[in-house]
């Protein structure tokens, strides 16, 4: 798939977190220093305003601070950033995109407007537009499990292939059948899967890289383990097969069993990892999961996925 695609972006991509103090304001010196954490852990690209970001939470002024920080620090520094302009509202998120084009990143990220579901022409009309405020810069799909519509590898193909500006999509995969679906109508653009499940998006051939929960975890051991995939790949799926039980076992009964968001999930796995200021609050009105959690999950982390996630 590689030989096909439209741009070569790929690889372990860290997500920025919002260290969120008790009046719900943003901590921006926590934020400089998570900045200059991840660009010091050399992973291949940082991204802003996912889900993991609360971009669905944020003022228009703290979105344009944010993005302003990340795109100073990782410019002056020559790390490759991605900034995420989604916003439900289709109008708002257009601003985004045309204010996000200023910093000149090297991707910027948009979701599918979802109060109410669009169809496919109405997803094609928007991903247009969207281009066209963008000033040339690429554009990545962002297709989260939990969208209105949750579109499959043929649908993706025929809103995104009109589209020249479209060069990935972040997407959550599936079983065999899927990534045959995904082989056969998606080969032209750079694909991210759940970053748990890298290994085996890129045994697949499907997979280009991940914005990544396990960089969440660790952006050093998420480095570490998809620069294995490049030269160890059996080695790579066996850790693959721990991450994934970790994963399964100990964080996602958080959203199961008790309805805490993904980026609650998101921050509880930076607070294990500990490796920078983060913390687990989220803003109002969602609910973070305890710091007492991540201290009883650190030490099992450490023991489940040993040196290669968790060494210095």
């Amino acid at each position: 798939m590689t030989e096909k695609r439209r741009h070569p972006i790929g690889g372990n991509w860290a997500s920025l977190l919002l260290p969120i103090e008790t009046d719900d304001s943003i901590n921006f010196d926590k934020l400089g220093e998570e900045i200059d954490i991840l660009i010091a852990a050399r992973v291949d690209g940082i991204y802003s305003n996912g889900t993991a970001g609360e971009f669905h939470n944020q003022t228009e002024a703290e979105f344009d601070r944010i993005q302003s920080m990340l795109a100073e620090r990782c410019t002056k520094a020559g790390m490759p950033f991605v900034i995420g302009a989604c916003q439900p509202d289709a109008m708002i998120q257009l601003d985004r995109v045309r204010r996000a084009a200023s910093f000149r990143p090297l991707a910027i990220q948009v979701i599918l407007p979802d109060w109410w579901p669009l169809n496919d022409l109405e997803a094609a009309d928007f991903l247009a537009r969207a281009s066209k405020v963008a000033d040339g810069i690429a554009l990545i799909l962002y297709n989260p499990p939990h969208a209105k519509r949750v579109l499959t590898p043929s649908e993706l193909a025929n809103i995104c292939i009109p589209c020249p500006d479209i060069v990935g999509i972040k997407l959550s995969d599936g079983g065999a059948d899927w990534y045959g679906e995904a082989r056969k109508h998606l080969q032209e653009f750079s694909l991210f899967v759940p970053g748990h499940h890298l290994a085996t998006g890129m045994r697949e051939g499907v997979a280009a890289g991940a914005f990544s929960n396990v960089a969440c975890l660790s952006p050093r051991g998420a480095q570490r383990w998809t620069d294995l995939i490049e030269t160890n790949l059996e080695a790579a799926l066996e850790t693959e097969r721990r991450i994934c039980r970790f994963m399964d076992e100990h964080i996602v009964p958080f959203r199961q069993k008790a309805g805490y968001s993904n980026a609650a999930l998101d921050k509880l796995l930076s607070a294990i990892g500990n490796w920078g200021p983060v913390g687990t609050r989220l803003r109002w009105p969602y609910r973070a999961i305890d710091e007492t959690e991540a201290a009883r999950l650190r030490e099992i982390a450490r023991e489940e996925l040993g040196e290669l996630i968790f060494a210095s």
